[in-house]
């Protein structure tokens, strides 16, 4: 059972007496005036901003309307009433004598809903249930003449006619005043679908429901309360550790220096998952626990956070819930208690060792984000593909499958083998090594889905980002192109079934995975409209296609690349090209890329460099040489943390811009012989490290850190600019007073309606990055141009992606930040 730390806050409205709809999307607030926003014709201007608090009101943004005892009834919900009750009226209307002209005695103002009458005791309650507007209407306001309303509803009861009002004489006769009263509950409804219609779509950019925002993977929110006007005055508004204080329950621990958890915001709570490896709910507002999923009695931890959480929710049954991994098992907890859900697997969870139809799997680890389409939870695995030459190097290994699970029952619905068993497609590029006598598919595992994936629900389509098979710099236990290692692949969200797949690698030797989910975007190229596919990757391309075919909007070319000389390897004759958009970093390395700020770097630079095997992209590693002038293997850029990584990229729907994060740090890929006497494998990595450069400066040219935007719609980059000053107060070059050089920290962009959010990244903590790195501004860049509008002192580096959303009328913005010498902690600013 779930545990609060405190008794939760009712937020209610004495007036409001609707039972208790089904919580929904969109939201109506009954706490300000009947108000619409961002809607420019008059007849839309239903109230006066202002007016005070009343008992009934409509925004188009969002802000939640609660019942006394603290529940949110939707927009939908109110559509619901409003419609019934409206239609009701109308019927009754029918139903009393047609003599008498209801709206003869209001003017021409009529049923039609006004804002200049709804103001504090003016109820919508009144147009829900079909009551007549003059009941309400001060004495001063009525016509001269017209009887009181409680007269006209006990004549109306009694049978009683009264002769028509002039207005309806010598036209439709009797019948003119009910057909008014009718247009007008009609307009009214009209009126009322169309605004909570607007506020279908605005809700859900003030929540932020999924990892990436949504399950297309924009990280977009059209939020503009922080704009580049006031970015400025952005402050620190609450701080909440990674294992708050609620949820520690006596124990000694002490949270990480980094976390790499993205909280999720829905329905008035944000849904993290602690350093402990647990879940929790935070109130938006101030960070505090609401309630926690508790550890078992003598256990101290599940593991570490995972990068993120799912939330989900059925509209019909009111039935909210969070999904997460936990350890080895797929949660699920009830959104607004942290119960589990009993129904769910076995007593809330399912055993995620369970359920490989090809091999026993003994360990699961998955620490990237579930994602939730049309009713499946879709997660990937993790299986450790990192080993060197002091590990056991075991060509036999468990496949990285991607499953379907039933969000309701926890039933899995697929498997979907990334390594294609027999009679599946792809699985005749698994050859068989000439030392075996079986084929490589049999035993090569790996494969994963560490990243997390992207669905056009629409569609039913779900896109995976798939890494390298096992043993990601020597393959020659498993000759072939190996599909479906380092490729995107799309699948029927409800089968599991493979619709198409693209890969980018063929026979992956430089862990070149697929780092981060997909993001959907519809473009515009050459009058054509595109429902399309980007995806971004490690070595720097952006690879843009047809969502629904897999067709490459712009040509990808197939050409030819270097073979390398390590026994028993078996090469790629070619690799793929995108002609477009251009590669948003730099690819291979030649001296002519090397650091070049003074002359005496640019010789220590070239000394370097000459030690190690160099040259274009996909220049494959070679074996490190134990003597004086043996090549220490060779250097990869970019390397195996990119380009882009798992930050992944941003991009505004509204104009098909894509924003990616990008870091300039080459990668020594050397390999040895396997000296572990349980490996099996001919080859394992040796070195592998960062190629630093000359006096503890990088080894190429900046920019080191970089915010890219390109042009989806023209396959084109719009700007680069350096993220962050980089090393330029270094001693050997501080006197050169250079621009920002950009800083090589993993960040991840948070993009709004005219900004772009990024941070520098923490100083330990993320794989193969230099020292001195990271930094802990927050920066908002001008979407048009990259220039730097504003920046924020956080109290650490930015270690997981940031989110936006609204609460209680104030956008906030929610980080994870850590620092080598503080422990981590989520970070919410808000405007002061």
């Amino acid at each position: 059972m779930a545990r609060s730390p405190g008794a939760l806050r009712a937020r209610g409205i004495d007036c409001l007496q609707l039972g208790r709809p089904h919580e929904e999307d969109g939201d109506v607030d009954y706490r300000s005036g009947f108000r619409v926003a961002g809607r420019d014709h008059r007849a839309m201007e239903l109230a006066r901003s202002g007016a005070g608090p009343v008992c009934g009101g409509v925004r188009t943004n969002g802000v939640r309307l609660r019942e006394r005892a603290g529940a949110r009834v939707g927009a939908r919900s109110v559509v619901r009433q409003a419609l019934f009750r409206a239609v009701a009226g109308c019927r009754r209307d029918l139903r009393l004598s047609l003599s008498e002209d209801h709206l003869g005695h209001q003017g021409d103002r009529g049923g039609l809903l006004r804002g200049d009458h709804l103001h504090a005791g003016a109820t919508l309650r009144r147009v829900w249930r079909g009551a007549d507007p003059a009941r309400h209407r001060s004495r001063r306001s009525r016509p001269r003449g017209a009887p009181h309303a409680r007269q006209e509803r006990r004549q109306a009861r009694a049978g009683i006619r009264r002769a028509a009002s002039p207005r309806c004489r010598g036209g439709a006769g009797p019948y003119r005043g009910a057909r008014r009263v009718m247009l007008a509950r009609l307009l009214t409804l009209a009126i009322l679908v169309v605004l909570l219609a607007g506020s279908f779509a605005t809700a859900q950019t003030e929540e932020w429901r999924a990892y990436s925002a949504d399950a297309a993977g924009t990280k977009y929110s059209s939020l503009d309360q922080i704009n580049a006007d006031n970015a400025g005055a952005l402050r620190v508004a609450w701080r909440q550790s990674t294992i708050p204080d609620a949820i520690r329950q006596d124990r000694s621990v002490r949270p990480p220096s980094v976390v790499q958890n993205t909280p999720l915001m829905a329905d008035g709570r944000l849904y993290v998952s602690t350093a402990l490896g647990t879940v929790a709910a935070l109130d938006p507002t101030t960070g505090a626990v609401v309630w926690f999923d508790p550890l078992p009695e003598g256990e101290t931890r599940r593991g570490s956070a995972s990068r993120g959480v799912a939330y989900w929710e059925d509209r019909e049954s009111n039935d909210a819930r969070v999904i997460a991994v936990v350890g080895s098992s797929l949660v699920a907890f009830e959104a607004r208690t942290g119960a589990r859900y009993p129904s769910f697997g076995v007593g809330g969870e399912v055993d995620l060792t369970q359920g490989y139809d090809t091999r026993t799997v003994t360990q699961f680890a998955w620490r990237s984000a579930p994602l939730v389409a049309n009713d499946v939870v879709i997660i990937g695995s993790a299986m450790t593909d990192f080993v060197n030459e002091t590990m056991p190097a075991r060509k036999e290994m468990p496949p990285g499958d991607v499953r379907g699970f039933d969000v309701r029952t926890g039933e899995q619905l697929w498997i979907f083998h990334t390594v294609p068993q027999e009679g599946e497609v792809g699985n005749e590029t698994w050859l068989t090594s000439p030392n075996e006598d079986r084929a490589s598919w049999e035993y090569t595992g790996n494969t994963n889905m560490w990243a997390w994936p992207s669905a056009d629900e629409e569609l039913g389509y779900v896109y995976l980002p798939l890494s390298t098979p096992t043993n990601d710099y020597y393959g020659g236990h498993r000759p072939g192109d190996n599909l479906f290692a380092e490729s995107l692949v799309c699948l029927d969200v409800r089968t599991g079934k493979r619709v198409w797949h693209f890969q980018a690698v063929h026979h992956g030797l430089w862990d070149y995975d697929f780092p981060a989910a997909p993001n959907l975007i519809d473009i515009t190229v050459e009058g054509r409209e595109i429902k399309a596919v980007a995806i971004v990757s490690k070595q720097g391309f952006t690879y843009v296609f047809d969502r629904e075919t897999g067709e490459p909007v712009w040509p990808i070319e197939e050409r030819p690349v270097s073979a390398g000389t390590v026994p028993g390897e078996w090469y790629a004759p070619t690799q793929p090209f995108p002609t477009k958009p251009p590669p948003f970093d730099q690819q291979g390395v030649s001296i002519d890329q090397l650091i070049d700020f003074t002359p005496e770097l640019r010789r220590e630079a070239e000394k370097i460099l000459a030690g190690y095997v160099s040259g274009p992209l996909f220049t494959p590693p070679t074996i490190v040489e134990a003597t004086p002038d043996g090549t220490k293997g060779t250097i990869q850029a970019p390397g195996l943390v990119g380009g882009a990584d798992w930050s992944g990229a941003g991009v505004d729907p509204e104009t098909g811009i894509l924003y990616v994060p990008t870091v300039r740090t080459p990668a020594v890929v050397g390999l040895t012989k396997s000296e572990h006497p349980r490996s099996n494998v001919d080859f394992v990595m040796r070195a592998l490290d960062i190629a630093e450069g000359p006096q503890g400066l990088p080894l190429l040219k900046p920019p080191y850190g970089s915010l890219v935007a390109i042009d989806l719609n023209a396959g084109e980059i719009r700007w680069r600019v350096p993220n962050g000053d980089g090393p330029r107060d270094h001693p050997a070059i501080r006197h050169l007073n250079l621009p920002p050089l950009g800083q090589a920290g993993r960040v991840s962009p948070l993009v709004t309606s005219t900004l772009v959010f990024l941070g520098e990244g923490v100083d330990r903590g993320m794989v193969l990055l230099p020292e001195q790195v990271g930094g802990k501004q927050f920066r908002a860049y001008d979407k048009q141009t990259g220039a730097v509008v504003a920046e924020v002192e956080l109290p650490g580096g930015t270690s997981a992606a940031p989110i936006t959303y609204v609460a209680d009328g104030k956008q906030y913005i929610v980080v994870a930040v850590g620092w080598s010498d503080m422990e981590s902690e989520w970070v919410a600013l808000a405007l002061r």
